[in-house]
């Protein structure tokens, strides 16, 4: 009896099944949902005229809404570019060191209305901004610098972004990202040993076991990952394998903006509206590499805690909400 009130009061160790990486369920310490409100949400300065509250000249997509004629999401270069153009791929020696350019392209994916975000889209908002990054994301598959196209969005100032108005931004660069890289691997190694999709398992387990899923309609599924990095993550899948994101129809464009919203308000409902980040994890855009096995998804991670010292010194994640009282939470909103 002693060993097993021991056992339900430690902690858990969970791997991630495609990256490796641990995490840890600290349900000693656990929370109910309502405890990771925030007490005290970093504000915006909105003293400032917004930027994004005009049609920008020149710019590279706009999309209107079918009705009311007027344009919903419109797609133009980032002023300050993280990537720009340069040389590709030519690398420089400096002493021990290598270097290259950061040969690529900034862009952000802004929607009219400064007030509501995401989680308070009508499904027409949510297809026309997801037909926005796919439309993009094609367009730069093209270029002969891209290795990889990232698309994320960040809500709220403790998410980073530094601008109210909701947007998002692409970014397409010369490289594969270190954790695209080991999610890609841990894909195939899976696929080399089961032959099979390790995320098409992943799927047909949650969609069987139920505890963990948070919405899903007839293309995606939405769940709390086994494996949560942060309190409330979740992720969303198509349900059937698709390495590239960007290659989807316009069904699974309009499955994929729903799946997407619903879980967002869910979360701003549940939460009280806190700052997320999430981002598109994709097959990278390389010609001679096969990456067939991949199951292009997106993170959703919520901003619910602050990394201390185990957190920044290991890597380990501590979460103090199992995921599937998170998504039994979820669900609920």
């Amino acid at each position: 009896m002693a060993s097993e009130n021991k056992t339900n009061q430690s902690s858990e160790l969970r791997q991630d099944i495609v990256s490796g990486e641990w995490v840890t369920i600290a349900t000693a310490r656990a929370k109910r949902p309502h405890d990771f409100l925030l007490q005290k949400r970093q504000q915006f300065d909105e003293s400032q005229e917004c930027p994004f509250e005009h049609l920008f000249p020149n710019n590279l997509l706009t999309l209107n809404k079918k009705e009311e004629g007027e344009w919903w999401v419109q797609v133009v270069k980032n002023k300050y570019p993280a990537f720009a153009e340069g040389i590709c791929k030519v690398i420089y020696p400096e002493g021990p060191y290598i270097k290259m350019d950061g040969a690529g392209s900034h862009e952000v994916v802004i929607t009219r209305d400064h007030a509501r975000s995401f989680g308070s889209f009508t499904a027409e908002e949510s297809t026309l901004l997801i037909q926005a990054y796919v439309s993009r994301m094609k367009e730069l598959s093209l270029g002969e610098c891209v290795d990889y196209i990232s698309v994320f969005h960040n809500h709220g100032p403790e998410s980073g972004a530094t601008v109210a108005h909701p947007h998002s931004q692409i970014i397409s660069l010369p490289v594969v990202p270190p954790d695209i890289e080991r999610s890609v691997r841990g894909s195939y190694e899976y696929f080399d040993k089961n032959k099979r999709c390790v995320h098409c398992d992943i799927i047909y387990f949650e969609s069987k076991q139920k505890s963990r899923i948070v919405y899903e309609n007839k293309h995606c599924i939405v769940f709390c990952p086994f494996a949560s990095k942060t309190a409330f993550e979740m992720r969303v899948f198509p349900k059937e394998h698709s390495p590239e994101f960007h290659s989807m129809d316009l069904e699974l464009v309009a499955a994929t903006g729903d799946a997407i919203q619903k879980s967002l308000a869910k979360l701003g409902k549940g939460l009280q509206d806190p700052a997320y980040n999430f981002f598109v994890h994709t097959a990278p855009i390389i010609e001679y590499a096969d990456h067939s096995h991949y199951h292009w998804h997106i993170e959703i991670l919520p901003k619910t805690a602050i990394w201390a010292g185990f957190e920044i010194g290991t890597g380990i994640e501590i979460s103090t909400i199992a995921p599937e009282a998170a998504a039994e939470f979820l669900k609920e909103q």
